[in-house]
């Protein structure tokens, strides 16, 4: 290996400072989203020891949810790219603005979503209800799914408000306070988790209703600690100070942020509804198939608290190098990448492992125990993979380059994955396990072209010049 060889291999490697800082704002949200991920998934699994069919509408209406909760975070991401950077340049009162702009798509994302599932509930849960198979009961699958979707509605607008707040904290540096309140949320909805969906100290048995419940009040609990919290501590948060005053947001910023996270929030929707309908179209090989994946997903999201974690920290990082005018914001980004790609590996063994283990603990047929192992270890392997692309997608977005996500990452699904998915579950005899590891393999594309647009460092920009009034 030659000297510049040696060179760019050592400028992979950071400096203990530099993972010091890493920790330090990845660690907090791997702690939030690793306790999060594990309650849904002991929610998960004492829904799953009612049965199959209530397991399988509870899968099919948390789908449809993360529609909503992505268009959330892909929303606010957007002016987020201009908070994090008015934040590394130490200006209030553009965090104050981009503040008020969340707000405004907050109660936009909120009535469209409302609007949506309450419409056409029927059609939506129908569609991924595909042939029988002798396992499940298609019309009692639909009945749970509509029955836990009618009282998930009521926890919409508390989730939207608590994601306009914690992103704002985590953009400007402060990630102690939403993993706080995010623990306090997940432990109210575990403890009336186990009160209301087995019915214990004298309340009713109230099954996936129970459930709902639950996960409702516990998005108010953690709307609450984020509000009183920001607004009782004003030297810590001066932004929060004078921030209900006025709503006014200047038009020339108004104007960038639309012009910047339109693409974002458009590939947010696209992307979750992109994996909404992937789920849909396996979901054509039978009822066992949803309730498989059920189980897959929810192990595999606990483990994947690594990647998406670094995503986060990775989009906030580099976004305050970049309106700080940082030098070695290139250098970073790729050490980023090493990084998360690296811890992957670790977690992806680690989940391979539970793949025999861990869909036992359902009270479910063989054959959907069978198949969730399948996808657990498929998704496993493509741990390392899916970690890359995910760094690749937040330091593009980091710099503005929103377009240019829209088109990696949303375009990506629609147009590869979803017709890749469609005519192997339709037209083949290919087992389905086979096909999830073919269609998730179709990732590595995505990471060659979107390394190539990260190299030439297309994303170097700081954009919130652009964006003063």
């Amino acid at each position: 290996m030659t000297e510049t060889e040696n060179r760019g291999w050592r400028r992979l490697i950071g400096s203990r400072e530099f993972y010091r800082r890493v920790l330090l704002v990845v660690v907090p949200i791997m702690i939030q989203s690793g306790i999060t991920n594990f309650v849904g998934m002991l929610d998960n699994v004492m829904v799953g020891q009612i049965g199959t069919d209530q397991m399988s509408g509870v899968s099919i209406v948390n789908q449809l949810l993360f529609v909503y909760n992505l268009c959330c975070f892909g929303g606010f991401a957007g002016a987020g790219i201009f908070t994090a950077q008015f934040f590394g340049r130490g200006d209030d009162e553009g965090v104050r603005h981009t503040f008020r702009f969340k707000l405004y798509l907050a109660l936009g994302i909120f009535a469209a979503g409302l609007f949506v599932l309450t419409v056409f509930e029927g059609p939506l849960i129908r569609s991924y209800l595909g042939q029988e198979s002798g396992i499940g009961d298609a019309e009692a699958t639909f009945g749970y799914a509509a029955e836990y979707l009618l009282w998930m509605l009521a926890g919409l607008f508390p989730f939207a408000l608590s994601q306009v707040y914690a992103s704002t904290q985590r953009e400007c540096g402060e990630t102690l306070i939403p993993m706080y309140s995010g623990i306090a949320a997940v432990f109210v909805n575990l403890v009336f988790n186990y009160i209301l969906i087995y019915g214990k100290f004298g309340a009713p048995a109230l099954g996936v209703v129970g459930a709902a419940i639950a996960t409702v009040l516990s998005r108010f609990v953690e709307m609450l600690i984020l509000v009183i919290y920001v607004h009782t501590h004003p030297k810590k948060y001066p932004y929060a100070v004078g921030l209900y005053r006025s709503f006014r947001v200047p038009a020339a910023l108004a104007k960038s942020i639309v012009i910047k996270g339109s693409p974002l929030l458009l590939n947010e929707f696209l992307w979750s509804a992109g994996m909404a309908s992937l789920l849909q179209r396996y979901s054509v090989r039978g009822l066992e198939v949803i309730a498989a994946f059920n189980i897959s997903m929810t192990i595999s999201n606990v483990f994947n608290v690594v990647f998406i974690s670094m995503g986060s920290a990775t989009a906030i990082i580099l976004g305050q190098e970049l309106g700080a005018g940082d030098p070695h914001v290139r250098d970073d980004a790729d050490r980023l990448a090493v990084t998360s790609v690296g811890a992957c590996v670790v977690s992806g063994a680690m989940l391979f492992g539970m793949s025999y283990l861990f869909p036992q603990i359902y009270n479910t047929e063989p054959e959907v125990r069978l198949l969730a192992g399948r996808f657990i270890r498929v998704a496993a392997v493509c741990s390392p993979i899916h970690a890359y692309a995910n760094i690749l997608y937040f330091t593009l977005r980091s710099g503005g380059k929103t377009l240019i996500t829209f088109l990696f990452d949303s375009c990506f699904i629609w147009v590869v994955s979803i017709p890749a998915a469609h005519l192997l579950t339709r037209y083949t005899g290919i087992p389905i396990g086979t096909v999830y590891l073919m269609v998730q393999l179709l990732e590595i594309v995505k990471c060659l072209f979107g390394g190539i647009l990260v190299r030439k460092g297309v994303w170097v920009h700081d954009i919130t010049r652009l964006g003063k009034a």
